[in-house]
């Protein structure tokens, strides 16, 4: 072959046929050899920097470490007490006032007169344009309660966490002993001004007036004046705090806050001074004091293991049957010798040497062991007829009824649930006439109209919770409640629509808040069953009314009707008879007739023709009369102490 035909062909061959490249080495593809991994594994790689630098870095960060006070921590994080924003933290100190204000006042058994003033403070030199615009102001709450010891004030006042309502298992508004330190707390921070305290304990002694601020770091307080002073009343206290706020009206406000607040606690005196300078008084319904309740200890089912091991080395008793029996409320000296057989322990045995184990087994025991429910003369109560007075002293409605529940226990802690209902708007009767003149409609004609919704008050120890609602178990409560069979409308997941005020309160020795800023209670089964019990029963009361009510609406439609042929019968009745026929008397007697067939007393009274008290357990139809009549006076009180 020729060579240029060779050199073409291989030419072509290469086109068609490339060369494969070079096979990659071992060390390209990141492999190693045997050799080398024994190679690098038997050196000694020096260690890197931070290795060697370790011991300092630990070194300082131990340095660095100290302890947080709890002043210091909620001054970062106050809103978990209250006070996220300026509007809220105005409502909140207020609250916090008047809660130990009336704690006090029950507690000395003086009956309450508490005085609320706000006052717009100039923040610089020019005043607010308006009271709505201000940016600081000054909350002054004053009570007629005991009064505070001189040696007390500065602590309860500027310490967080000091109180005498923690350790001790009865119904209180304050829990936490945070309140109105943490309120103190907000006005210094904000303002740097600080806590000013007048108290006096009695006539014949001289009031005493204190300057405190708060040592955040140490959680102490700091007095700048302690001195005496003129007071024109006999005892009390008086607080002033100065702090950032924002003034408003309307929903979750102060008066709202102060509102609900006399609804359920018809006993007490308010007096409010808006910082617009009006003044507005809530006057007591009822002239009696709640009953005080009473301290009562643990109950068994209500502890954990570590709470158990804690109460067994502070106990005083020598005896580990003894504890049980001492320590605990409804244990009886033979049950706790049985529990202590059933743990296998001696009853004798002392308890600060009870080990782990052995607690443990006692632990499980008295959780088996079926114990008699906790007493429960440590609640107070609203009453049903109390919250029928104060809610027909604040809301006006056609219908009122109120329920009690039977005490319950959740976690070892009793509780009571109280429910009432405010239905309609109290002008019934107007209403009635204005639709009768307006007469019928065509279909779909109100349905631009926007659906009022049922009002909702919640309550936990006669205190209000004006935020978080929908966090609350009572609010999830009245949701599932199926109103539509009480004949009030309800659309899916929302409260029921209607003229209508929803009260629910629970009384308990320990309410389960959802945090600190008090305003939400948590979902216990046993809570959400109660307070379904509680609405149900109210709910069937309104229904009876509701289902009457409408009967006599149609029942007063006959009567109408009849009421229009009555005439035309009577002169039809003197024509047939002749002149000797007393038209008068027939159209009365007629007219009688006519009442008498539709219904006659009853469809008035649901129709707000008079007002008499409706045939419902603790349920009234309004009427002034009515309420007085439900209301306990001193003399039904002085009777029942006697009877008990």
């Amino acid at each position: 072959m020729p060579r240029g035909a060779r050199e073409r062909n291989r030419l072509r061959s290469a086109a068609q046929f490339p060369l494969r490249p070079p096979r990659p080495s071992v060390k390209s593809l990141g492999f190693e050899t045997r050799v080398a991994r024994e190679k690098r594994t038997t050196q000694k790689d020096p260690p890197p920097n931070e290795t060697k630098a370790a011991p300092e870095i630990a070194q300082k960060l131990a340095a660095k470490q100290r302890e947080i006070s709890i002043s210091e921590f909620f001054t970062k994080n106050r809103h978990l007490l209250g006070f996220d924003s300026p509007r809220r933290a105005l409502l909140t100190a207020v609250k916090e006032a008047v809660d130990n204000a009336l704690d006090a006042c029950e507690e000395a058994e003086i009956k309450p007169e508490v005085a609320v003033k706000i006052e717009a403070v100039a923040n610089g030199a020019e005043p607010p344009a308006s009271v709505f615009q201000a940016e600081r102001f000054r909350v002054t709450v004053e009570d007629n309660g005991p009064g505070i010891v001189k040696e007390q004030i500065s602590k309860i006042f500027a310490k967080l966490l000091y109180g005498s309502k923690f350790h001790r298992l009865r119904m209180s508004r304050g829990q936490q002993g945070i309140g109105i330190s943490a309120a103190g707390m907000y006005g210094q921070l904000t303002t740097g001004k600080p806590t000013r305290v007048i108290s006096r304990i009695g006539s014949k002694k001289q009031a005493h007036y204190m300057e405190i601020a708060l040592d955040t770091k140490k959680n102490e307080p700091i007095v700048g004046v302690n001195r005496t002073t003129d007071w024109d009343r006999p005892h009390g206290t008086s607080v002033s705090i100065e702090m950032e706020g924002r003034y408003a009206e309307g929903r979750q406000s102060i008066e709202e806050y102060l509102e609900q607040t006399s609804i359920a606690n018809p006993h007490v005196v308010l007096t409010y001074v808006s910082p617009k300078g009006e003044t507005k008084t809530y006057p007591a319904a009822v002239a009696v004091l709640p009953h005080a309740p009473k301290e009562i200890k643990p109950h068994p089912h209500g502890i954990e293991l570590g709470i158990l091991l804690k109460m067994l080395q502070d106990t005083p008793s020598r005896w580990v049957s003894g504890f049980l029996s001492s320590d605990f409320s409804r244990v009886s000296p033979r049950l706790a010798a049985q529990i202590c057989r059933e743990a296998g322990i001696d009853p004798k045995a002392k308890p600060r040497r009870l080990g782990g184990a052995e607690a443990e087994a006692l632990y499980k025991v008295i959780q088996k062991t079926k114990i008699m429910a906790p007493p429960t003369d440590c609640l107070s109560p609203i009453g049903e007829p109390q919250i029928l007075a104060g809610l027909a002293k604040q809301i006006r409605a056609d219908f009122y009824t109120a329920v009690t529940r039977r005490p319950a226990v959740y976690r070892g802690n009793p509780f009571v649930i109280e429910a009432g209902l405010a239905f309609g708007s109290g002008n019934f009767a107007q209403k009635q006439k204005e639709a009768a003149e307006e007469g019928p409609k065509a279909e779909g004609e109100d349905n631009d109209k926007e659906v009022e919704m049922a009002r909702l008050m919640r309550f936990a120890n006669r205190v209000p919770l004006l935020y978080q609602q929908s966090a609350c178990a009572i609010h999830k409560s009245v949701i599932e409640t199926n109103w539509r069979s009480y004949g009030v409308g309800q659309s899916r997941g929302a409260l029921p629509q209607g003229p209508m005020v929803i009260f629910v309160h629970m009384a308990s020795v320990w309410v389960p808040f959802t945090s600190e800023s008090k305003e939400a209670i948590a979902s216990y089964d046993e809570i959400l069953k109660e307070v379904k019990l509680a609405l149900q029963e109210a709910g069937r009361r309104l229904g009876v009314y509701v289902r009457r009510r409408e009967l006599a609406q149609a029942e007063f439609k006959r009567r109408n009707i009849f009421a229009l042929y009555i005439p035309e019968v009577a002169a039809a009745t003197r024509k047939l008879k002749g002149k000797a026929v007393d038209i008068e008397a027939l159209k009365a007697r007629l007219q009688k007739m006519a009442v008498k067939l539709t219904g006659g007393e009853k469809t008035d009274a649901l129709l707000k023709k008079n007002n008499p008290v409706a045939q419902l357990p603790s349920t009234i139809v309004a009427g002034e009369e009515n309420i007085k009549q439900q209301a306990p006076n001193d003399k039904q009180t002085d009777k029942r102490k006697k009877r008990q």
